[in-house]
């Protein structure tokens, strides 16, 4: 029956005056236990690049640029062992990704993009290349929960190129969005280099700072490949994968998430048996292993009063509810109640089916272990309402 309602209900703190969002220059890259599993994102939570070339405009010489978006091949990406030394931080062994797809954790996200840019000249009437260079962009943003700054790291590796695209140099801006604004960006004009990374690090602070805020923050770069005497090309290298809050009941101060990312809510096999066994008996039954979560107080208490009001603590034993009261997927949303052999609730037919709700006759401490345990994830991974987590079983 414990619900872990009392951290949901929690005031969000007041900002921080000094300490570590005013100290830090940079991010701590943060590993969080149960979301340390990389995950594709879903295609509309990426940035897609122009569909097709960008060219500017040509000069009074008919001298011409254009990029345009390429397919990477992972293959010709080298080990990184040869990276720059300016590099803020060593990418997770998970990034780079498949081209073009993000894949992220609840604090990490990552995206390779390809880029072919091309010189170009009018001669005896006909546009004829001068040159060509295909390069990859590796993107890297990192947050960390108990921080209201999120890293940006860009990476660009030209795989192979020839003519008067080997002189040109490439350097960026740091392009915050929403509710995000740049702390600091660097990535001074570098040298369109065969075979080298050219690297950039850009720092972006939240704006939800005052109590109850969150909001997104866009992070990436505004590069710029210049060429004398072409013209200047500029594109886009973007993320949009972290929200920073100052709304996550029962923790103090701002921290920055990847929300769509569903982390693991673990429950020991070892501490809380009987609860461990009831949650695996209602995921094989059908019931979802991915929940959604609510703070909505009337969303819970339907889900509790449906799955467990007409159930009496006995013998040391209270009603145990899966979907957890705390989502949006217990009976408030549609569907029958069900029980399992051993959960003493004889009246209540067994059931299989993605809709509806289990209970269980659970000893009163496991339940409130499993209350504590919630509450303690809710904070810790900054789930608020509407995010998605994985219920978990381990040893």
């Amino acid at each position: 029956m414990a619900t872990a309602d009392d951290a949901a209900d929690l005031p969000a703190s007041a900002p921080r005056t000094g300490g570590q969002e005013q100290t830090r220059t940079g991010v701590l890259a943060e590993d969080i236990p149960g979301a340390d599993e990389a995950e594709t994102a879903p295609e509309e939570e990426e940035e897609q690049p122009p569909a097709g070339e960008v060219c500017n405009e040509a000069t009074e010489e008919d001298q011409g640029a254009c990029l345009e978006p390429m397919p990477v091949n992972l293959e010709t990406l080298p080990q990184r062992l040869s990276r720059s030394p300016q590099a803020g931080v060593d990418p997770p062994t998970w990034c780079p990704t498949q081209s073009q797809l993000v894949k992220r954790t609840r604090t990490k996200a990552c995206m390779v993009r390809g880029w072919r840019y091309w010189t170009k000249q009018r001669i005896n009437g006909r546009w004829v290349k001068t040159g060509e260079t295909e390069m990859i962009f590796l993107s890297y943003s990192y947050g960390n929960s108990g921080i209201g700054r999120v890293a940006h790291q860009l990476e660009i590796y030209a795989t192979k190129g020839w003519g008067d695209t080997l002189k040109a140099t490439i350097d960026g801006v740091g392009a915050a969005r929403n509710s995000c604004v740049t702390e600091s960006a660097k990535f001074p004009g570098q040298k369109l280099t065969l075979h080298k990374w050219m690297t950039g690090e850009a720092f972006f602070d939240t704006t939800a700072t005052a109590a109850g805020a969150k909001g997104k923050c866009g992070t990436g770069w505004d590069m710029k490949v210049q060429n004398a005497p072409y013209k200047p090309v500029d594109f886009p290298s973007r993320l949009n994968q972290f929200r920073c809050d100052n709304d996550t009941g029962g923790r103090p101060g701002v921290g920055c998430v990847v929300p769509t990312y569903a982390s693991d809510l673990q429950f020991s096999k070892a501490r809380i048996p009987d609860v461990a066994r009831h949650i695996t008996l209602a995921q094989a039954s059908g019931l979802p292993k991915r929940l959604t979560r609510t703070t909505n107080k009337s969303i819970r208490q339907t889900n509790n009063r449906l799955a467990c009001g007409d159930r009496t603590p006995t013998g040391g034993k209270n009603c145990d509810e899966y979907p957890l009261a705390t989502s949006r997927n217990g009976l408030s949303a549609g569907g029958t109640r069900r029980t399992f052999d051993g959960c003493s609730y004889n009246d209540i037919p067994s059931g299989t089916g993605l809709k509806g709700a289990s209970a269980c006759a659970v000893p009163e401490r496991q339940n409130s272990s499993q209350g504590g345990t919630t509450g303690a994830f809710y904070k810790s991974h900054r789930v608020l309402d509407g995010d998605p987590f994985d219920v978990k079983v381990i040893p």
